[in-house]
């Protein structure tokens, strides 16, 4: 290869890796930006990539390079195009006669002062177009996994083989899925919008469920050889941070985040050397990170303060706090604990919710009196291949020095479990429980 081809080839790379940089961070607000102007948003993501690839073709020239604002020169270019999608358009209705009645609306919306206030792209707008394209992702017109990809796409910035790895699923499987979801919003003709009153409010909870479950398989891979993928979790962390700078005075927004901020500062102790999992009374308190931890209460105090103390985010939130104030298992208030998960099973009752308040009535006042609770759950549907319900009963029978039949349970949560270090350490938990 010749010097000059090399100090090509080096230019393209650094452009490359410059644009990757930039998507990462702008592409959220180009798209939502040029969706408020073409009211679609499978077309504004492909007017966005145009801009993405003239960017890195402009970019790459010997002597350019990325420009200051690289920002900028993405969302003008992005916008410019939408403006010569919408122009071709009015010009093909022109064409059709059919089309005369339409051609003068459409033409009022192509005039010099539209396209002056297309041009300016002003930074104020660029909220309101990112929540608009968050509520818009998040439509419960679309089914959950469907919201999440498409969610992680758009606002997210991932690329959709970053989001099968991320779920463990195809790269095929999630480009269909985000196919269907455009199309899905297009034939429902959802508009990109954000709800007004009550409708918001309905709303606002399948964007929290959204970014929640993101953070969850995060927290707790479902499947996989990985017990966590702190990935997921800082993408659902960024996602809750934008949300609640959008939407200041939501208080379960903040008391989500106080909640994956908090569990967040968890990461570090959850996993030993060789990746497998320690369990909350086991971690080394002093691996806990203490920004994410004074963030977490924060927000937790900031929702408190906007009357959500009694909201499921925030009463979550509150349980982690209880544990993150505490500077050792044995100092963690667990009665208080309790008291908090009667408060979440009075505000979403769900079996999960029952289970893991046996957990926090085993460590306040016995495993003989949470025992019965966990028994009682042995017939509830949601929970039918739920690998924590025999993990749980076998720790409590563990506990009252049921050993046989603590190891059957452990062995039963094992064959439930598909994520490969859960299985792993349910089925030691079972080796132990033969040991004399």
């Amino acid at each position: 290869m010749s010097g000059r081809a090399s100090e090509q080839s080096a230019a393209d790379d650094a452009a490359r890796r410059a644009i990757d940089a930039v998507w990462r961070i702008e592409s959220a607000k180009v798209i939502a930006s040029v969706a408020r102007v073409v009211r679609d948003v499978a077309l504004a993501e492909e007017l966005a990539q145009d801009a993405f690839v003239a960017a890195l073709e402009h970019w790459s020239q010997p002597g350019v390079g990325v420009p200051d604002r690289p920002g900028a020169w993405l969302m003008t270019t992005a916008k410019n195009k939408a403006l010569d999608r919408l122009r071709q358009h009015a010009l093909h209705a022109r064409k059709h006669e059919e089309y005369g009645r339409d051609l003068d609306a459409q033409e009022a919306h192509i005039t010099p002062d539209f396209v002056d206030a297309l041009d300016a792209a002003r930074e104020d707008d660029i909220g309101d177009d990112l929540l608009r394209l968050i509520f818009t992702a998040c439509h419960p017109v679309l089914s959950v996994d469907a919201r999440a990809a498409l969610t992680l796409r758009l606002i997210g910035g991932l690329t959709t083989d970053e989001i099968a790895r991320a779920f463990l699923v195809p790269e095929p499987t999630i480009a269909q899925r985000i196919v269907r979801a455009k199309r899905t919003l297009s034939a429902a003709r959802v508009p990109f919008e954000v709800p007004k009153a009550d409708a918001r409010v309905a709303r606002l909870g399948s964007v929290l469920e959204v970014i929640y479950l993101i953070f969850n398989e995060g927290y707790s891979a479902t499947a996989g050889d990985d017990w966590m993928r702190p990935g997921l979790c800082e993408d659902a962390l960024r996602l809750g941070r934008i949300l609640a700078e959008l939407t200041p005075d939501e208080s379960e927004v903040h008391g989500l985040v106080a909640l994956m901020e908090i569990q967040a500062s968890r990461t570090k102790a959850r996993v030993d050397r060789e990746g497998r999992p320690v369990l909350l009374p086991d971690q080394d308190r002093s691996r806990w990170d203490p920004l994410l931890i004074r963030r977490g209460l924060a927000a937790l105090e900031r929702s408190e303060a906007l009357g959500g103390a009694r909201g499921v985010y925030a009463l979550q939130a509150a349980l982690a706090a209880c544990h993150a104030r505490a500077p050792s298992a044995a100092d963690t208030d667990w009665p208080m604990i309790v008291a908090l998960y009667d408060a979440l099973m009075q505000t979403a009752p769900t079996p999960v919710v029952e289970l893991n308040r046996a957990v926090a009535v085993s460590m306040a006042y016995g495993p003989d009196a949470a025992l019965p609770i966990v028994d009682a759950l042995s017939g509830a549907p949601a929970l039918k291949s739920y690998h924590w319900l025999p993990s749980v009963r076998a720790d409590l029978l563990a506990k009252l020095g049921r050993k046989d039949e603590a190891r059957a349970e452990f062995e039963r949560a094992a064959a439930l479990t598909r994520n490969g270090r859960e299985r792993e350490f349910l089925l030691g938990r079972a080796g132990e429980m033969g040991r004399v």
